[in-house]
């Protein structure tokens, strides 16, 4: 005859109140990093060397020229170009933001806008203020056409957070259920996920709202880079970190990704923080990569994206290598059942 159990005393109010306090730490964490990063990149945008030019030889514009340079300080750097072909492929080379045209009747701005809405409205508002001078309208002429479901060229950035948090969700997945595979099935899994990833986004963004209009295998083999970068990194990352491998990749892959992007404001209407980053962190890799393809021919230093969004998978590598070196010496954290799933609910609700 079997003796019975004696239930188990209920936690005290003090330890359960312990417990709560411990779980709240990576939530609080997680407002504390979203408040500092957002609001550190976006709360004040103001241009910052914003690159514009005045076309012409003759006296008038090289005083013009001298005038918006002196009035803006280090805000703008005031170029002069000889012609308006000169300004034009500057533009397409996305090394200049605007190029004004004087004329006494009828003064044009010449801007891409598929390099970036905000700067070309920070480089509209400086020459509107010329124009209002003279008491005639500016004139802004569009290099670029943009897509039918895009017309404010951001939904490329809208693009970049799908694929962002389809990756680490995924990673919180396959570490909460997949506790039990090898090292290697989980990457693989990890590539397979980030292949679908990849699919789901441009499937959304072209047939389903255009935002996307043409050149489609092209975006998708850049968005399936760019995912799979993300989810090597935080599957080879979650032997290390278990339970904090959701913080972590927020941390790389939405407050210093997002706002590093380019997608909202580029790097000349950003503080020199936010906007060091944006020349080697992989969402501007994608971003502007994506931004060549479909305003820019695949050119305006399209190869360079390419490559860091390269480093970071070769990066991604890197990080599992090592994952697989601490798994052969037994190093691999264990962790419970119900962290596991309070990780996934965590990447979820994120």
């Amino acid at each position: 005859m079997s003796t019975p159990q004696t239930p188990a005393a209920p936690p005290t109010p003090g330890h359960a109140l312990k417990h709560l306090a411990t779980h709240l730490i990576t939530p609080l964490l997680m407002c504390l990093g979203m408040a500092l990063a957002y609001q550190g990149a976006f709360h004040q945008p103001e241009p910052r060397h914003l690159a514009v030019a005045v076309v012409g030889t003759d006296a008038q514009a090289q005083g013009l020229a001298r005038a918006v340079r002196a009035e803006a300080g280090d805000a703008l750097d005031v170029r002069t170009l000889p012609d308006r072909a000169a300004a034009e492929q500057q533009l397409r080379d996305r090394t200049l933001v605007g190029a004004f045209v004087p004329d006494a009747h009828r003064p044009e701005l010449v801007v891409a806008k598929g390099n970036s809405e905000t700067s070309v409205v920070a480089a509209t508002a400086v020459f509107s203020t010329v124009t209002d001078r003279q008491g005639v309208p500016l004139h802004v002429t569009d290099l670029t056409t943009p897509a039918e479901g895009d017309p404010t060229g951001q939904g490329l950035f809208f693009l970049l957070v799908t694929l962002s948090i389809g990756s680490y969700a995924s990673v919180a997945a396959i570490g909460a259920a997949g506790a039990g595979l090898n090292l290697r099935t989980r990457a693989l899994a990890g590539l397979a996920v980030s292949l679908v990833v990849s699919v789901i986004g441009i499937v959304t963004a072209g047939p389903v709202f255009h935002v996307v209009d043409h050149d489609r295998a092209a975006v998708w083999a850049l968005g399936w880079l760019y995912s799979a970068g993300v989810v090597t990194i935080g599957v080879g990352l979650h032997t290390f970190l278990k339970k904090w491998t959701t913080l972590a990749l927020m941390v790389l892959f939405v407050m210093l990704n997002f706002t590093t992007s380019g997608g909202i404001y580029r790097p000349e209407l950003q503080n020199a923080f936010f906007g060091a980053l944006h020349g080697f962190w992989t969402g501007a890799g994608f971003l502007e990569g994506a931004r060549d393809i479909l305003y820019f021919d695949g050119g305006a230093g399209f190869g360079g994206h390419v490559l860091t969004l390269a480093v970071w998978l070769v990066l991604g590598g890197a990080v599992l290598a090592a994952a697989g070196w601490s798994e052969r010496r037994g190093r691999r954290p264990v962790g419970t059942a119900a962290e596991s799933e309070e990780e996934l609910a965590e990447a979820v609700a994120v």
